[in-house]
């Protein structure tokens, strides 16, 4: 299901890239809600694709997070269970993993409810198994309630929520019946908590109900109000025959009676009570960032003027620090060990206070040097013989 494509491995550097360059925004401060339609690639494992997912940019963008934030909570609206992320971040309590699914002989078969986390982790891993034919009402209902208790529990820094727009009615994979607008509910109430917000895809297969998601949900992160009527573009005639932003349910039957939901929400508040309040986080350097934006400017920088300190620090090398290549003088490779200094003269202090040089050991240095040279070249005809071969 992860064919490979021309162009798949810059595809993989912007899906990616986005999402880290969203979590270095945030982390700035430089913005408050960061969006990246092309990541939300859930499904992928550090050491395999899935799911026509190749990268997990959901789990690069919060690993950035954590270099700034104590708690990260994860948010996944889309149909299928976010496995790849919760793999991630299953042993510790610094993410705390939130799935809304689909569950039941559906891909990828994981997200039971009773899957909760291990080790540090246990009970940081939160999943609820949905049925067939869920509606706006409902979801809203399971899902304001336990987002309003994970946030009071755990009281994470930042917010990530993938927005899978299969959990649409009408999409070809997904079997729910959200509209856009119970789909944006979302987005909209995880906004009210003003924490740093990043927003990502993920799945979506009718593409036109993508396109209207996604756009009615940029304008609630936003706070603008967008009109029904779609404006007139190339793609038009996609959007037939009503031509609207908002869709209208289907007849489907929603499996998921009141009493399953109750009975779901229970069982997880009495797991989020075996919770310690906020986890507190060992204090500790921050590490670089992913994305340096100070080195951009390298080559505007006026050669005739001169350079900053942190600039002229960055270009220190050590005196004792030599290149370990092959063709590197004379005598093959050089390193510290072979490093000789050159012997210099020791200089004394005089009585008057100059400096005296000590001319007798001066003199022995230099006679000695003498001699070696003397040493080393040939005295006696044989000798020149031998060092320069046979005479014609």
């Amino acid at each position: 299901d992860c064919p490979v494509f021309d162009g798949l491995y810059e595809f993989c550097q912007l899906s990616a890239g986005g999402s880290v360059a969203a979590a270095v925004k945030l982390n700035k401060q430089a913005s408050e809600i960061c969006i990246n339609w092309g990541g939300g690639l859930h499904h992928a494992k550090k050491s395999e694709a899935s799911g026509f997912c190749y990268v997990n940019d959901i789990v690069l963008g919060i690993l950035e997070l954590l270099k700034y934030h104590q708690r990260v909570l994860y948010i996944d609206i889309d149909v299928h269970h976010g496995d790849g992320v919760e793999e991630a971040f299953y042993t510790t309590d610094r993410v705390m993993t939130v799935s809304f699914h689909k569950y039941g002989e559906y891909f990828p078969g994981t997200g039971d409810l009773r899957d909760i986390g291990a080790g540090k982790g246990k009970y940081y891993a939160v999943n609820i198994p949905l049925r067939d034919g869920m509606d706006d009402e409902s979801y809203e209902k399971i899902f304001v309630p336990i987002i309003s208790k994970v946030m009071e529990t755990f009281q994470p820094s930042a917010v990530v929520l993938q927005c899978g727009a299969d959990s649409l009615t009408g999409d070809r994979l997904g079997c729910f019946n959200l509209t856009v607008r119970g789909h944006g509910k979302c987005v909209e109430f995880v906004k009210k908590y003003n924490l740093p917000f990043m927003m990502v895809g993920g799945g979506g297969y009718t593409i036109r109900n993508v396109s209207r998601a996604w756009t009615y949900e940029t304008s609630v992160a936003l706070g603008v109000e967008i009109a029904n009527e779609l404006p007139y573009n190339d793609y038009f005639e996609y959007f037939g025959p009503d031509f609207k932003l908002h869709i209208s349910p289907s007849n489907m039957a929603n499996q998921n009676t009141p009493e399953y939901l109750d009975k779901i929400k229970t069982r997880l508040f009495e797991n989020l009570r075996m919770l310690p309040h906020a986890p507190g986080v060992q204090v500790q350097a921050i590490p670089e960032d992913a994305i340096n934006e100070e080195s951009d400017g390298e080559d505007k920088i006026d050669k005739d003027e001169r350079l900053p300190q942190k600039d002229l620090d960055k270009r220190i090398v050590p005196e004792n620090e030599f290149s370990d290549s092959e063709d590197e003088g004379e005598g093959g490779r050089r390193d510290n060990r072979t490093y000789k200094g050159r012997k210099r003269p020791r200089l004394e202090k005089g009585i008057d206070g100059k400096d005296a040089t000590n001319d007798e050991k001066i003199k022995e240095e230099m006679k000695s040097e003498k001699d070696d040279k003397e040493d080393s070249k040939p005295n006696t005809i044989d000798d020149m013989k031998k060092d320069t071969g046979p005479t014609p």
